[in-house]
């Protein structure tokens, strides 16, 4: 058979799980055709030289929404082998939208995903329906995507300005199921949701669809019930799976899997993984399909006061988080207001900590001071400067803040920062390894590099799983959740989604800053070592790590838009 693409002298790690082997992979089409000892000829041959040759990761948990709007690659999830993203998490999209109001929308996902709205207010917003914004994205794209359907977009599309107040009637539940079932009919992967009281908008009110109650999201993912296709996801849900099971309820009502955030150990509360996992392990043996997700990343935040998320939500900080540099700048100096903030976030009272542990000073470091007379505390706790200086953590930690006018840069780092518990989590069978956040929170991490990661640190150093064990949970395992059942292996009839990298070598590279999104904005880049080529539907996307100028890109649809398209 004569090919389009022949990849020579392969480690097959196919997806499946099963030992590797040396061995060719030819591809014609956008389709695998052959795989073993293979001698056609091809229009292109790659000599992998005995590199790992694996299924293209797919990126489980995105927030490219608009992105991908003028960056049909989704950097940076190509360069670390990614072939599909996945977006529209946590209740987010950029669709349904109405004409006017699109400026409303962006503001939510802007705020909780910490995406600055100058650079989202260049996109272009030509689109209505779901359908509609697939259709748009399908005419130029270099890697896959795969979009749900968010419920703060579908709550605002049908609600309005009434959208984050409770008790939506049920004339709006159905208005609201049918927004999705049209959404789910144009393909879209599934719906999401969310229960994170982390999430606000920029006024301080928590976004739309946490203003729902259960008759509500369970009103909507029964659409998927009765099209029998498509995933639920949901932000948060491990507050209420712990509370009171929804997550398990909402699996089993609708017959769909439901993966949501997340399974990870934390100091805010350090052994609750343990009763989170004996929880999912029940979960399982019942025979229903609700999975936590789980990431090798350590979570950690860069950040000035800038622009701090840390501590929102308090009643008399999140004010200060939206006001002026000047504004800012007054409140820190201020001794009442410190008194206050002592209270809310040192005393903890009211108890509304929501993005930080209770000791969280002895988890947020002085990465960068200012001034020359302050190094001594670079790599500091601010618990540790404040014991050092005989102040309040309050006090320490905003002197310094004031007097180098909020440029310090500091380092948060509170969750899955314990190796023991960390390997438990991501070789439990029952977890999806994923939660990239790539797109999200580009000025204070990068997030897509844990595809690297997992690859350097948890299976060439570490030696936590095998490389086969790894490799099935970044495609394998996704696909499957998220139905995408002709990707995810190298199987003949397969597409050919394929990523070559060297497993000696791969690891996720150090953050540098990039000023390469609209308006000269910004953000983090987490750079890739070690993958050799990143291939889309047959077509070799990324070479060596340059891109290779061709969009083989599509968007994946769900079952019922493959079984009744015309």
């Amino acid at each position: 058979m004569a090919y389009d693409l022949l990849i020579k002298n392969g480690l097959i790690v196919d997806g499946s799980g099963m030992p590797a082997f040396r061995g060719d992979v030819g591809i014609k089409n956008g389709k695998i055709v052959e795989i073993g000892k293979l001698s056609g000829a091809a229009a292109r041959t790659i000599d992998a030289e005995g590199r790992a040759v694996a299924p293209g990761f797919i990126d489980n948990h995105c927030h490219y929404d608009a992105q991908v709007t003028w960056d049909p690659l989704c950097t940076f999830s190509p360069e670390h082998g990614a072939t599909t993203v996945i977006f529209g998490n946590c209740s987010l999209s950029l669709a349904p939208v109405r004409k006017g109001t699109e400026e409303r929308l962006a503001e939510f996902l802007s705020y909780v995903e910490a995406i600055p709205m100058d650079v989202l207010r260049t996109v272009n917003f030509d689109w209505e329906t779901t359908g509609q914004y697939m259709d748009r994205l399908d005419k130029s794209l270099g890697i896959n995507v795969g979009n749900l359907i968010g419920h703060t977009a579908v709550r605002h599309y049908v609600m309005g300005d009434e959208c984050q107040k409770p008790g939506a009637s049920d004339n709006q539940i159905k208005a609201m199921q049918d927004v999705v079932r049209d959404g789910m009919k144009a393909g879209a992967l599934g719906l999401s949701v969310s229960r994170e009281q982390g999430h606000y908008d920029p006024q301080g009110v928590h976004i739309p669809a946490l203003w729902a109650d259960e008759k509500e999201i369970f009103a909507l993912g029964d659409v998927l019930r009765e099209m029998s296709t498509g995933t639920i996801q949901a932000g948060g849900g491990q507050y209420v799976e712990l509370k009171d099971g929804m997550i398990r309820r909402l699996a089993e009502a609708t017959g769909r899997t439901v993966v949501y955030n997340s399974l990870s150990q934390t100091m805010r509360k350090p052994e609750e993984w343990k009763v989170h996992m004996a929880r999912v392990e029940e979960t399982a043996a019942l025979g229903i399909r609700a999975y936590p997700m789980c990431s090798p990343n350590r979570v950690t935040q860069d950040f000035t006061m800038k622009n701090c998320q840390v501590f929102r939500g308090l009643p008399t900080w999140h004010p200060i988080l939206l006001s002026s540099d000047e504004e800012k700048m007054d409140a820190y100096a201020d001794p009442e207001t410190r008194t206050k903030l002592h209270e809310e976030a040192v005393a903890n009272k009211p108890d509304t900590a929501v993005g930080f542990s209770k000791t969280w000073w002895n988890y947020m470091w002085i990465n960068e001071p200012v001034l020359e007379k302050n190094k001594w505390m670079q790599f500091k706790s601010i618990g540790q400067i404040a014991e050092k200086q005989g102040k309040r953590v309050i006090d320490a930690f905003l002197d310094l803040v004031v007097e180098e006018k909020l440029e310090t840069r500091f380092l948060q780092a509170e969750n899955n920062v314990d190796d023991e518990a960390l390997t438990k989590i991501l070789t439990h069978p029952n977890a999806v390894i994923g939660l990239g956040d790539g797109g999200a929170h580009v000025q204070f991490h990068g997030g897509y590099g844990y595809l690297t990661k997992l690859l350097g640190e948890w299976v060439r150093e570490k030696q936590v799983m095998t490389l086969e064990q790894a490799v099935r949970r970044l495609t394998f395992d996704s696909a499957s959740v998220f139905g995408l059942y002709d990707r995810g292996l190298l199987r003949p009839g397969m597409a050919a989604d394929v990523v070559i990298f060297d497993p000696a070598t791969v690891k996720c590279g150090h953050e540098v800053v990039v000023r390469d999104f609209p308006k000269g904005a910004w953000r983090i880049k987490e750079p890739a070592e070690g993958i050799f080529a990143t291939i889309v539907n047959g077509q070799v996307l990324y070479d060596q790590g340059k891109h290779t100028g061709a969009l083989p890109g599509q968007v994946l649809r769900n079952t019922y838009w493959h079984a009744n398209r015309q």
